[in-house]
């Protein structure tokens, strides 16, 4: 409800840590710790509320619970089911670009065109999301900043943004605290805010559409202040 006062858009939850090493979490335990957060915010908040998970199963039980839009960072390489269940609900897929799982994804970084390799796999993941029933407004993409991806890469994603729309609803970054924002103060994650800050910054000026973001507050400041940057520019050109 804090998020939602400091003018979050959407609320995204999860209940499986997809930072890099981690390990799943059962379908199970998910519910477990989703549901009841889930039908506790679904019963005050009319905000639309993602679910980020890799699962089908999960995804499911959320959508009946009164979820809005799956967070699959799989991008439905784990589970297509999700694109169903989307389609059954009506609601909003997201897919992200992710080279194997979290526990390996760091291992293999080397791409032979970045973007275009990016691009190719996240429009592979869209085709199936359509052949499944969804309409290309109801998917938006996420090239998968620190998913497999080097420092110098995650920067590369970021300025070619919006080449990565094609006739999707946006294109979503989520940059929020991660390794590559600390990469110059060495502070730990939740010292990065001002970090995060710039590359929100840049994210929303290079065509990011939405930002999946920590502190609410501080980069609703940053995204507005972008906002009217772009406005003045297109009034002045």
């Amino acid at each position: 409800m804090r998020l939602i006062a400091e003018s979050a858009d959407i609320i995204d939850l999860g209940a499986e840590s997809t930072r890099p090493g981690s390990q799943g979490v059962e379908d199970g335990e998910q519910l477990e710790r989703l549901l009841p957060v889930l039908r506790e915010l679904r019963g005050r908040t009319e905000i639309p509320i993602s679910i980020d998970t890799r699962s089908a199963v999960v995804a499911r039980e959320c959508l009946k619970a009164g979820a809005d839009i799956i967070n699959d960072v799989a991008g439905l390489r784990s589970d297509a089911a999700i694109a169903d269940y989307c389609v059954e609900y009506g609601a909003g897929l997201v897919v992200m670009h992710m080279r194997g799982d979290p526990a390996t994804m760091q291992r293999n970084t080397e791409y032979a065109d970045l973007i275009s390799d990016v691009r190719s796999d996240l429009l592979l993941s869209v085709e199936i999301a359509m052949l499944a029933g969804l309409q290309p407004a109801h998917v938006m993409v996420d090239p998968g900043l620190g998913f497999g991806k080097s420092f110098d890469q995650n920067y590369s994603l970021i300025r070619r943004a919006a080449d990565f729309r094609g006739d999707c609803a946006g294109v979503l970054l989520g940059p929020s605290r991660k390794a590559f924002t600390g990469e110059f103060s060495g502070l730990p994650a939740a010292q990065r805010q001002f970090s995060t800050a710039a590359v929100v910054a840049i994210a929303a000026l290079y065509g990011g559409d939405v930002l999946r973001v920590h502190d609410v507050a501080e980069m609703r400041q940053v995204t507005d202040m972008c906002d009217r940057y772009r406005e003045l520019d297109i009034e002045r050109n």
